[in-house]
């Protein structure tokens, strides 16, 4: 399984899936039926309505304008659904760029401008090879763009969310933890699984400071127990507010 490092804003790495071949061509079949359901409906729609009922140039140049949209879709939909297509949310896939960040419109601009090499060139075999020999599963577009598609589905455990398990006794140690927001916690316990799994003291050493100086606070604990100490008492003070 190819993964992504991708390095935060507290200077920890997150591990991603990164998408290969078979999900993309997947999401883009889809993608595609969508494409030609609605060329259909716009074609008869044409063809069928007395309003174009004029000659036949007319008729396709009406049909050419009603075909634009179907032109831009791949473009419109990464850039309004951040990244994704209809195709690629119900795949749960999407486009990010390297540092993790969402992507901007340039960034999506490029990727979609050289679908002419990656996918209507040579019977899109430069896309797929491309993705196929690459480290991080890029095709042309993506590696001009500085882009790679993730997986974003979400597992249903408490490991992969900020809740913890907090006996009714608990005393908390922490009282300013609420400093802290959802996605900072997040990020913090998503770095601490992480780095404690891959024995990763420096980075747990890192993340401690990082929260130390938000928090200001010291504390003599390791920074194991200091970091799950800063987890369980966010968990009982928004849990009991």
């Amino acid at each position: 399984m190819s993964k992504l490092a991708i390095n935060t804003a507290q200077n920890v790495n997150l591990d991603y899936k990164l998408i290969g071949l078979g999900e993309r061509m997947v999401a883009f079949l889809i993608d595609g039926i969508i494409l030609l359901t609605y060329m259909t409906i716009m074609e008869n729609l044409v063809n069928l309505s007395q309003i174009f009922d004029a000659d036949g140039w007319t008729r396709r140049g009406f049909l050419g304008l009603f075909y634009l949209p179907a032109f831009f879709y791949s473009l419109i939909c990464h850039i309004i659904f951040g990244g994704r297509t209809i195709g690629k949310m119900i795949m749960k896939i999407k486009v990010v760029r390297l540092d993790g960040a969402p992507t901007q419109w340039y960034n999506l601009f490029v990727r979609w401008m050289l679908r002419i090499i990656d996918i209507w060139m040579f019977f899109s075999s430069i896309g797929v090879l491309s993705i196929l020999l690459s480290d991080r599963k890029q095709r042309v577009g993506d590696a001009a763009a500085g882009t790679v598609v993730i997986s974003i589905k979400k597992k249903h455990k408490i490991t992969s969310t900020i809740l913890e398990d907090i006996t009714d006794d608990y005393k908390p140690v922490f009282n300013n933890v609420t400093l802290l927001s959802d996605k900072d916690v997040r990020i913090i316990k998503e770095a601490f699984l992480i780095s404690k799994k891959n024995t990763d003291y420096k980075t747990l050493n890192l993340l401690r400071k990082k929260i130390c100086d938000i928090l200001q606070i010291k504390s003599e604990l390791y920074d194991l127990q200091f970091i799950d100490t800063i987890l369980k008492d966010y968990n009982y003070y928004t849990q009991n507010m």
